[in-house]
């Protein structure tokens, strides 16, 4: 009871099912690719507008303490000092905490140490490898 059937017309053979699932699956692939270049482009304009966001944001606080650091100093004159003096105080403040800040942060860089753990394993890895 072989089913010795002539394939009819409207019926497609396998190599035509196997084109077609590959051109499908071509065309799926560069819509992905199109909607990730979309998505990717959006998400570069947002991160670069939030970037330049954050630099202007710096700028004004840089500006800040620029003017706050004037202001300080004219508060002090009205102890009667001359306002160079004034001028000299503020700046020997911002560098007493800038040599703070330097200070700290030479002693937490003194604190990094190598991966000894890793180098050792890595050289065990090689040794290993060498006697096979």
């Amino acid at each position: 009871m072989a089913n010795n059937a002539p394939l009819r017309d409207d019926e497609p053979t396998i190599g035509k099912l196997v084109v077609d699932a590959t051109q499908d699956i071509s065309k799926l692939v560069q819509s992905e690719i199109q909607l990730a270049k979309a998505e990717l482009k959006l998400s570069l304009k947002y991160g670069g507008t939030g970037l330049a966001l954050f630099a202007v944001a710096g700028f004004l606080l840089l500006l800040g303490v620029i003017i706050i650091s004037i202001a300080a100093a004219y508060f002090i004159s009205m102890t009667g000092l001359h306002l160079a003096w004034c001028f000299l105080i503020v700046w020997g403040a911002y560098t007493l905490v800038a040599l703070l800040f330097a200070v700290i942060g030479f002693f937490k860089v003194k604190k990094v140490r190598a991966p000894e753990k890793t180098i050792s394993q890595a050289r065990e890895t090689v040794d290993l490898l060498k006697t096979r």
